[in-house]
């Protein structure tokens, strides 16, 4: 139940800590940890693992500013709605503008990492049953689609760590040979590479779009993003060294990454384990997209930026059906026409245009006064100039 000191919604308010954690840990921990690292090995060469830092640090900064903004403004929406209070229409209409198309093709990249471990020859054909499939779980209800998703990232979690304990064992124990995989070309294609690794961290702000469904948001909130956003930037760090020590030893990095390292250190069994936690934890991701997407939509449909239409809440679930449905075709439709990388970097690009927004409004956050208020004021500056810096790499890398 609701707890009296709730703020007011037309959403149920039913997600507690451990639902709101599991939001944002099955979130990140899906496409990103299973399809970026071939894009990402061939921009940073040997500098793999300092470009997970680069997109860790500018994710936490983007969370510290979401958090606060959150934790102020508890509704749902995400960053459109704190656009709109904190600054002006457009900048909300902006962000959840280029929320919507990033999310979109962060959704249709999940949906084509599950085709691409299942079945590459028709990745797209499975990618568009997948999108179906989430679309008529997600329609259940923001609960139902939660506890799906905290027994798929136990499944997850559990491979993983089978994946990196049979690496430790069975790569080469020694140094890897990183002059084989060479530095980046320039700082411009190691920003580009931590750009397409920050969609994978990018899964938190899914708890603070659902601001309408969580319990004791005020409190909730700023600590549901601290907590996933540590163990899945932990589980990072780990499998980007796993890949970067796999490459260097000479073995195939494909599109299906940790596909490849599997049946180099365990074989056919491996492999099927890590294309189950792949389905698993992709389908998670499309689980929590959907709904966000969906919940943006309906956000701004409900305060006349979108279609009215699209502002309709089902008697019964009481969720966006609507705004929901429209989310997948959107996301059908980019399965259909583009490829991975592209779905990452277009991700990538609009999804840090959106925590721009974000910081921005931070800024207009009154200041806490002493040495901690200076930092946390100037946390939106920095994280502002992270992602401008991220974006334009994207841009120019291509």
């Amino acid at each position: 139940m609701p707890a009296a000191n709730d703020p007011p919604s037309r959403l149920a308010r039913s997600l507690g800590l451990g639902g709101a954690v599991t939001v944002g840990v099955s979130a990140m921990i899906g496409t990103g940890v299973f399809a970026v690292w071939a894009p990402a090995l061939d921009r940073a060469g040997s500098w793999l693992v300092g470009a997970v830092v680069i997109a860790a640090v500018v994710a936490a900064l983007n969370a510290t500013s979401t958090a606060r903004l959150a934790a102020r403004h508890p509704e749902a929406g995400g960053v459109y709605a704190y656009g709109r209070i904190r600054l002006n229409r457009f900048a909300g209409v902006l962000a959840g503008t280029v929320f919507l198309i990033g999310k979109t093709a962060s959704a249709s990249a999940a949906a084509l990492t599950i085709g691409l471990y299942v079945w590459p020859e028709q990745s797209r054909g499975v990618a568009l049953v997948a999108v179906l499939a989430v679309l008529a779980l997600n329609l259940r209800g923001v609960v139902r689609s939660t506890r799906v998703a905290g027994v798929m990232v136990i499944v997850v979690a559990l491979i993983l760590l089978i994946l990196v304990i049979l690496a430790v064992f069975r790569l080469s124990t020694d140094a890897p040979a990183t002059d084989a995989l060479g530095a980046p070309d320039n700082a411009i294609s190691l920003l580009a590479a931590s750009a397409l690794i920050f969609v994978a961290f990018a899964g938190y702000a899914r708890i603070t779009v659902l601001g309408e469904e969580v319990l004791n948001p005020a409190r909730v909130i700023p600590l549901a993003v601290t907590i996933s956003f540590t163990i899945v930037a932990s589980i990072y760090v780990v499998i980007a060294l796993v890949v970067w020590v796999a490459a260097a030893d000479g073995n195939f990095i494909g599109p299906a990454s940790l596909a490849d390292i599997a049946a180099v250190i365990g074989g056919d069994a491996l492999v099927s384990m890590v294309v189950v936690a792949a389905v698993l934890a992709a389908g998670a991701v499309l689980l929590s997209l959907i709904a966000g997407v969906g919940r943006t939509l309906f956000a701004m449909a409900d305060h006349g930026d979108a279609p009215a239409y699209f502002a309709a809440v089902s008697e019964h679930r009481r969720v966006p059906h609507r705004a929901e449905v429209a989310a997948a075709v959107g996301a059908c439709v980019l399965v259909a026409v583009g490829g991975l990388t592209l779905a990452l970097a277009v991700s990538a690009a609009m999804i840090l245009t959106y925590y721009a927004v974000a910081h921005v409004s931070a800024m207009r956050i009154e200041r806490q006064a002493g040495y901690g208020g200076l930092l946390i004021a100037l946390t939106p500056v920095v994280g502002l100039v992270g992602c401008a810096l991220l974006v334009g790499s994207v841009i120019v890398a291509g």
